[in-house]
């Protein structure tokens, strides 16, 4: 049994003799019973639905809107709607587990065509693990397995598309940077599983390749990374070689070389663009630790900047 397969077979037992939402159809957007224009009216009202049991229905009927090619529902309605809902704690716990299960196989899937649906599953769950660090829903198992599975979504992210006026957005590896930044801030993440997600978010700051980060993904890499820093659990020795293996000039040689291709100046932009909003987030803090992550991060912007 597979990670994702195990993780669903969890909620199931959870389930188990407990009355749920109910389900609607599997796979059906706008989900059955609502058309486009009533999702559009309830967002008009801020997705006010007094109706308990549909609310929580509807919650995991719109998880098959991650899919869809509108970003007006994709993002506007279903993303929007379960986070409002789930920000202000109007599901159930077990609506919760059913979210976990359809979200954690829709971020594990490999038929993501249009690629749409994986960055949005990775943006919900991010929502999912909120609400469970703010009320403990999901077993130490489960949060073992969301640990798991968005470091490996993140680090395996190849898809860099933005945002088209056309189609909205995708933005995986900024969705995949706010489930490690919601994870990171959960006392209940242990060390080990900090520094695997570190670890896959550090492979996320320059991937290889002429990419240039121009959707604002440093800024979120960081927002995670100082979230991660700021736990306090994982040892000195373990940022510094983080911080230089982020700040080594890879297969260039040395950053000098960077000016020579394209490639090379791609790493140096999103390298940069990332320790330095990491050291502005740390400038910020304002304490000892905050203190402490500005060296980190000045003398691995030094090492990129000086050659």
């Amino acid at each position: 049994m597979n990670r994702t397969s195990w993780a669903i077979a969890s909620v199931l037992v959870i389930l188990a003799g407990v009355s749920a939402a109910p389900r609607l159809s599997a796979g059906d957007c706008p989900p059955e019973g609502y058309s486009r224009e009533q999702l559009f009216k309830l967002k008009e009202s801020g997705f006010e639905l007094a109706d308990e049991t549909r609310r929580n229905a509807l919650a995991i009927g719109l998880v098959a809107c991650n899919s869809d090619p509108d970003p007006l529902i994709r993002d506007g309605v279903a993303f929007e709607a379960v986070s409002t809902w789930l920000r202000g704690q109007q599901l159930s716990a077990e609506s919760i587990l059913v979210l976990y299960g359809d979200l954690l196989g829709q971020l594990s899937s490999e038929t993501d065509i249009a690629g749409f649906q994986q960055p949005f599953a990775a943006l919900l769950l991010s929502e999912v693990a909120r609400a469970d660090r703010i009320e403990a829903v999901l077993t130490p198992p489960m949060r073992e397995e969301l640990a798991a599975e968005a470091a490996a979504y993140l680090a395996g992210v190849d898809d860099y598309r933005g945002f088209s006026a056309a189609e909205g957005w995708r933005h995986g590896v900024a969705h995949g940077s706010d489930l490690v930044l919601q994870l990171a801030l959960n006392p209940q993440i242990d060390g080990a599983q900090i520094q695997r997600l570190m670890e896959s978010l550090a492979l996320q700051v320059a991937p290889a390749g002429e990419m240039f980060y121009i959707y604002g993904e440093p800024a979120r890499l960081a927002r995670a990374a100082y979230y991660g820093y700021s736990r306090g659990i994982l040892p000195a020795s373990f940022w510094e070689n983080w911080f230089l293996g982020i700040s080594s000039p890879g297969s260039l040689g040395s950053w000098v070389d960077s000016y020579s291709s394209q490639a090379g100046l791609a790493r140096r932009h999103n390298t940069l663009s990332f320790l330095l909003a990491l050291h502005f987030n740390a400038t910020l803090a304002g304490d000892e630790q905050g203190a402490a992550l500005q060296d980190l991060a000045l003398q691995a912007i030094t090492r990129v900047s000086g050659g």
